[in-house]
């Protein structure tokens, strides 16, 4: 009995993570100004359970971000930079391969 209940704990593992879809967006990060400002944002991304990467641009203004979207939700990305004190729009729409459109 306890191999089954094993087993059916170990499927459903397995199962849970393969609807997991790790997405790729583009956040426009409009008030960055300074060489702090896009760590700022990169760290504070990278705290929002689920984020696999955040790679910050200051000459673009941008965040590209890479997730689970199980974990979290492009509010949720964008929720945390506003709450380090910048405000973040979509730039481009979710993306499974990776790529930003």
């Amino acid at each position: 009995m306890k191999k089954l209940i094993f087993a059916v704990i170990i499927g459903f593992s397995l199962v849970s993570t393969a609807f997991a879809a790790e997405r790729t967006v583009t956040l426009s990060v409009p008030g960055m100004y300074c060489a702090v400002c896009p760590i700022t944002v990169r760290t504070a991304l990278e705290k929002v359970p689920g984020v696999v990467k955040a790679k910050v641009s200051l000459e673009k203004k941008e965040a590209v971000v890479t997730f689970d979207d199980t974990k979290t939700t492009v509010n949720a990305l964008e929720d945390a930079t506003f709450a380090a004190g910048y405000e973040s729009t979509l730039k481009s729409e979710p993306s499974k391969s990776g790529v930003t459109q």
